[in-house]
């Protein structure tokens, strides 16, 4: 089965400097009927145009991944991380017990495309933790490349969520599966271009949660950039 969420139902809010898609409830947005998909919380589509950004804010017990399309986003917190988030990063940060941290385009002009990830943590109270990989274009070519994991397997980034996080880059005709194991599900979010899913066509934007499924078929319709969750 599987419930798609096309990029236009999706929550929306125009600040001027920061233009945001909500797949699930967020903030002013509230949708009963989209709050989370299991411990999928938060799947936020930013364009941040250039010198704006989030002042220093708070969180706590949740996991959060950052992944940039286009631009580069300066990151500072206070477990005293400072870095700068470009396309092919990925970025993890572990509010457990509190964090603060400030997010601001790095550019002073030029835009910046990114999805900002939220899941529920396997336990609250934990000690807060931040990683930050590379993973190249040439990794995500016409394959499934594992980012995100709670092993920390191939490189990985390590999570606190019995999730793993695929990320792929497809040209038209390139496909790539995904077998998906009893009792696990999943979440599709076409980040760019135009994909088949099992058969099914999704644009950059749509969204598909997936259950009862035994595998996840991705076939590129032009040049296309999308992210896989397997989520317990």
């Amino acid at each position: 089965m599987m419930d798609i969420r096309k990029s236009q139902e999706r929550g929306h809010a125009n600040h001027g400097w920061l233009d945001s898609h909500f797949t699930f409830s967020f903030a002013d947005y509230v949708d009963p009927q989209h709050r989370q998909f299991r411990t999928l919380r938060v799947m936020n589509d930013d364009r941040v145009a250039g010198g704006g950004g989030f002042p220093k804010h708070p969180h706590h017990d949740m996991e959060i991944v950052t992944y940039v399309l286009e631009g580069a986003l300066e990151h500072q917190d206070s477990m005293g991380n400072g870095s700068v988030i470009k396309p092919g990063d990925v970025q993890y940060m572990s509010a457990g017990t509190g964090v603060a941290h400030s997010e601001f385009n790095a550019s002073k002009t030029e835009p910046v495309h990114l999805y900002q990830i939220w899941m529920l943590p396997e336990k609250q109270g934990l000690q807060p933790a931040y990683d930050q990989k590379n993973f190249s274009e040439a990794e995500k070519r016409g394959k499934l490349r594992l980012v995100a994991s709670p092993d920390g397997r191939n490189g990985s980034v390590k999570i606190r969520q019995n999730n793993e996080l695929y990320a792929t880059v497809l040209g038209a005709g390139e496909t790539v599966k995904h077998e998906l194991k009893k009792d696990r599900y999943a979440y599709v979010q076409v980040a760019r271009g135009s994909v088949k899913l099992n058969g099914t066509k999704l644009d950059a934007g749509d969204g598909a949660a997936i259950s009862a499924e035994k595998a996840v078929e991705l076939t590129g319709v032009e040049n296309t950039e999308v992210l896989l969750f397997d989520l317990a």
